[in-house]
């Protein structure tokens, strides 16, 4: 979905600030859309949503992550994890086996075709955040990392 400038900008012209920050939160909101726009198309083609991506994306970085410190590690309850991560094994898109050292506990890993789906919305991710970053440089990069860093710091 190519967008021109003039059009990309729109929203953010047409809504009233009332208050100094207001532009920097709508820069949060926008630029998020922005960054998960296509990948979050191409979930949609697989049947699958931001949610699903989250799981994935911290499963394929913690192979064999217990249920427990995923909840952790996403900042959600068993409630709002259950049925995203039940249609993610139904789909066979993650693996589920009995920890060997405390057998209540559930160890999570991607199949090859989380794998592939993981790695394809990501890249879309990545794909925004590099070419984000090309155009505004390595100290403008710098800058964003440091920002997101400390807004990151009060989870």
């Amino acid at each position: 979905m190519a967008k021109t400038s003039q059009a990309a900008g729109l929203h953010r012209a047409s809504l009233d600030k009332l208050h100094d920050l207001d532009a920097a939160l709508e820069l949060m909101y926008y630029g998020w859309r922005g960054m998960t726009l296509e990948a979050d198309e191409y979930l949609a083609k697989q049947g699958l949503s931001r949610p699903h991506h989250r799981i994935l994306y911290v499963v394929a970085r913690r192979p064999d992550i217990a249920i427990g410190s995923l909840l952790e590690v996403l900042g959600i309850s068993k409630q709002a994890l259950s049925r995203p991560l039940n249609l993610l094994l139904e789909r066979k898109l993650l693996t589920s086996r009995r920890s060997p050292e405390q057998h209540r506990s559930k160890l999570l890993r991607l199949t090859a075709a989380g794998q592939r789906i993981e790695q394809r919305a990501s890249d879309h991710e990545r794909k925004v955040l590099r070419e984000a970053f090309d155009r505004v440089g390595a100290s403008g990069a710098a800058a964003w990392m440091a920002v997101m860093g400390t807004i990151a710091d009060n989870n």
